[in-house]
Order: structure tokens, then C-alpha cells, then sequence
């Protein structure tokens, strides 16, 4: 069984860290997106935007940004892997203001070849 990794972190300047270590840990690729929490978005809406904000208001609102990486893996030995080298990484995730990792069976992949 295949399994999906995803990890938020709150701090995007660690993830190039994040990325030499996953790939060390034997990654075979990973997808990056931009994103923000909710409590984040909260906190600019009530602090820094207008009364009646537009969308460039929202979106062009102070970056409080996370990155959200992840990544299917084939086996428990590599999300092992990957959790020991993220907390390497990034430190204790258990920490407030690190980032939130979570791991999902799954059941079928397509596309996924090993790395030549």
C-alpha cells in the first residue's frame, strides 16, 4: 500500500531544508502549494484590511503564508523516513508554529515510478 504524505509549514523559509531532507529520505517528487490557515486569514481580515475589503484587498494583504508539500510514497519505511527527516528539518512538530504532518493510505496510484 501506497501512502500520502502532506505536511504544512508555517514557516515557508524552511522548506528548502524540508526538501533536501525528503529527498534524502528517498522522495520521489513533491508538490508545493502556497497556502494560508484560517485563523491567519482571520487575523489580516480583522487587522489590516478595510471595512468593505475587494478581492486585491484580500489577496494582496500582508504574506502570512504556509507551504503545503506532499508526496505519495510506497511503503511505512519511507513515511518513516520522511517523519524523522521533517522533524530534523523543521524541529518538533508538536511545537506551536512548526507545522501540522499527517499521512493517508492510499489505495491505488498511477504514475508513481521509482526513481532510475
Amino acid at each position: 500500500m501506497a501512502y500520502l504524505v502532506v505536511l504544512v509549514l508555517d514557516n515557508p523559509d524552511r522548506c528548502p531544508d524540508v526538501l533536501r531532507a525528503w529527498d534524502e529520505a528517498g522522495v520521489p517528487g513533491v508538490t508545493i502549494l502556497e497556502s494560508t490557515g484560517l485563523a491567519r486569514m482571520q487575523k489580516v481580515i480583522w487587522d489590516d484590511l478595510p471595512l468593505v475589503p475587494s478581492v486585491r484587498d484580500l489577496l494582496g494583504a500582508r504574506e502570512l503564508h504556509h507551504r503545503t508539500l506532499f508526496t505519495v510514497v510506497p511503503d511505512e519505511e519511507v513515511v518513516d523516513r520522511v517523519v524523522d527527516a521533517t522533524r530534523r528539518a523543521v524541529g518538533d512538530l508538536e511545537t506551536h508554529h512548526k507545522g501540522i504532518l499527517f499521512v493517508v493510505p492510499v489505495i491505488r496510484v498511477l504514475g508513481l515510478k521509482p526513481r532510475p
